[in-house]
This record gives C-alpha cells, structure tokens and sequence, in this order.
C-alpha cells in the first residue's frame, strides 16, 4: 500500500492506493502552506485507514526532478517552497516512511499505461493540459528520463511562435505561454473577455473567445506534433483540467496533429482518460511500489 501526494499547479491530490486503486482520496488548494496542508490532510487520510499501514511514500512535482537527491530542480513560479526540498527527508520526518520523487506527467503517464486509458502500451507519449503544459514519453516500456532527468517532460516549453512573448522560463514563444491555464487566464484578463474560465472558453462562440481558442488549439497541436516526431508512439494520451471540456479540446487537437505530421509518419490513436484526477495517483503508486535504479 502507498501513500500518494500530487502536487499539482492548482491543486494537491493525496490518496491511498492498494494495488493502484484508491482506498481513500483527498484534495486542497494550491497556496500559502502547501507543505503543511499536504501533510495534515495525509495524515487524516492515514488515521482513517488504520490499521492498514503504507510502506512507502510516492510524491509528484510539477517541474525538473532529481530523483537521487530527492529534490525539485525548478517548477518556474509553481510551489517556490519545494524548490531543493528534501522531499524523501520530508516524507521520512512527517510520516516515518521512505519515499520515491517523480515529475507528475512521468507519473501520470505510468498511471494510465499500467490501469488507465491505455493499459499496456509500451510506445506513448502524454500530454497534459492544465496550469502549465506538462508531457512525458513511453518508448519500448522504458519510461524516459535522460542523463539529467530533463528528458520529455519540457514539450510544452517547445517554442511555436518565433515572435511569442517570453515564457516564464526564459524561452521565447512557448506552447506554455501561449495555451497553458495560467496564460489563457492572462489573455482573458488582457482582453477584458465577459469569458474568465479556461474551460467555459471553450462553450463560448464569440468572436474573441473564438479567436483566443483557435490560438490555444494550434499551440497544443503543434506540441503534440512535436511529440510525435520525437518520439514516434503508438498513442497519445491527452489529459488534465482543460480536458473537461472533452471533445470540443481533444478532437481538434487530433485533426491538427493528423494534418500536420510528417508524411510517413505513424498516426498515432488519441485517448483522454475518463478520470484524469487519479492518473497521477496511481502512477506513482507504481512508482513507489516498483524498485528504483
């Protein structure tokens, strides 16, 4: 049995999970104390499933990683406490249990690879749609990483406008800072739109609404074709907040990457999970549960 904590951009996610399903669920809002919230509302969850006891920790963090030290690199304005925290000498200190620390798109792809939305896949990649633009790849069952544990998680700081304004993380043009929540929120804001929720921008036909969500769309889409040409998967896994407004996100953004891949190229299937708030989750109960190199 695992103890789960997401640490999401809007949102902290705790479960218990037993054998990847959950057994009891929580969540708070992003904020002031993150770090204490997250702790208390575990350990509420853990008095009520006494007497059954986690033997380990597994916790997700929406930036860099370095799973050796435990640690966030760098989220960019997103949980600045966690930034080179400790996080195995955090679980250890709060709940007495050793602990695993993973990028929350990793995770998420885990989790809908082993019981989700695309179980077994073994060539995938993910992206997730929520206060940033998160992406992971699966290729040949080998979830990646890379040398410094940068590898497949930046797709959405890939630049899709050469002329784009600057991301929060220095890059110019990002598909982040074009289309991820905390962009369009500021678009909307800029504009003055009657529209001020990302998902009900999406159930609006004005011009202006109109014109902001064909932008949103293309940035996504060409992210999504980034991901195609690099990493060649059999699936596309597309997930998080934004997906609540279902097909009006997700089928534009297949027609666009079949439109717009290389002529060869594999047309990979599109599938959306039918509970995204678990993908996380049960990711890294896998996680935790499975033996780290």
């Amino acid at each position: 049995m695992e103890l789960c904590i997401d640490f999401g951009g809007s949102e902290i996610k705790i479960g218990i999970l037993e054998r990847g399903e959950p057994l009891r669920t929580a969540s708070v809002p992003t904020g002031k104390g993150d770090l204490e919230h997250a702790r208390d509302t575990a350990a509420a969850l853990l008095a009520e499933t006494t007497p059954l006891t986690p033997v380990t920790v597994g916790i997700a963090v929406p930036g860099v990683v370095d799973r050796a030290a435990g640690r966030m690199v760098k989220a960019h304005d997103k949980h600045p406490r966690l930034d080179g925290l400790d996080l195995i000498a955090w679980a250890r200190e709060s709940f007495g249990l050793p602990a695993v620390i993973e990028n929350d798109a990793r995770a998420a792809l885990v989790g809908e690879t082993a019981a989700g939305s695309a179980p077994g896949a073994r060539d995938a990649v993910l992206m997730t749609l929520g206060t940033g633009i998160g992406t992971a790849a699966l290729i040949d069952g080998t979830l990646l990483r890379g040398a410094h544990d940068h590898a497949g998680i930046l797709g959405g700081h890939v630049t899709v406008d050469l002329y784009g304004s600057l991301c929060n993380c220095g890059n110019v043009g990002c598909a982040e800072s074009i289309a991820g929540a905390w962009a369009l929120r500021r678009d909307l804001a800029v504009r003055g739109d009657a529209v001020t929720d990302v998902q009900a921008l999406f159930e609006t036909d004005d011009d202006a609404a109109l014109a902001l969500r064909e932008r949103a769309i293309r940035a996504w889409g060409a992210t999504a074709v980034a991901l195609c040409h690099a990493y060649d998967p059999e699936v596309v896994i597309l997930s998080g907040g934004i997906l609540r407004a279902g097909t009006a996100v997700a089928a534009p953004i297949e027609a666009y990457v079949r439109e717009h891949l290389w002529t060869s190229s594999h047309r990979p299937a599109f599938t959306v999970p039918d509970r995204p708030e678990l993908s996380v989750l049960r990711g890294l109960a896998v996680l935790a549960a499975t033996p780290q190199s």
